[in-house]
């Protein structure tokens, strides 16, 4: 796969990638662009801003300036802005600068506000012990 460096890019170019509901994608992906993913990715994912479809799935760490998730995401998420749609399902630990949470998302991890820092252990995947930091949902 090429990559286009983004200093060849000319400056104030904004781009953007979507992953169709049809694709599979087994390694990282590491974007300057934004992304919009319908499908699955097995691996981390480090970009400007990324979108996640409902029936999408993430399996894997997510590095952005912005994050909005609405479908499975199974790994850490350290973004300065995050916001969990109702549908989304979360199995992993959340570092944010600001966090929105609407009624019915399941989160089940830890919730660190990070001060604009962004915690060297972004990509590593949580624990796989079992035990929930947090567990919210709507009844």
């Amino acid at each position: 796969m090429a990559r286009t460096p983004a200093a060849s890019r000319p400056a104030g170019t904004s781009t953007f990638s979507m992953l169709g509901a049809d694709t599979v994608i087994t390694g990282n992906i590491e974007a300057t662009a934004d992304l919009h993913i319908d499908g699955r990715v097995d691996g981390d994912i480090a970009c400007s801003s990324l979108v996640q479809g409902e029936d999408s799935q993430i399996t894997g760490g997510i590095r952005a300036e912005t994050v909005r998730v609405a479908g499975l995401v199974r790994g850490t998420i350290a973004a300065r802005e995050v916001v969990i749609l109702k549908t989304a399902r979360i199995e992993g630990d959340v570092a944010y600068d600001t966090l929105t949470i609407e009624q019915g998302a399941r989160l089940e991890g830890r919730l660190s506000p990070n001060g604009g820092q962004t915690p060297p252990a972004v990509a590593q995947l949580p624990k796989a012990s079992g035990e929930a930091g947090l567990v919210l949902a709507a009844e």
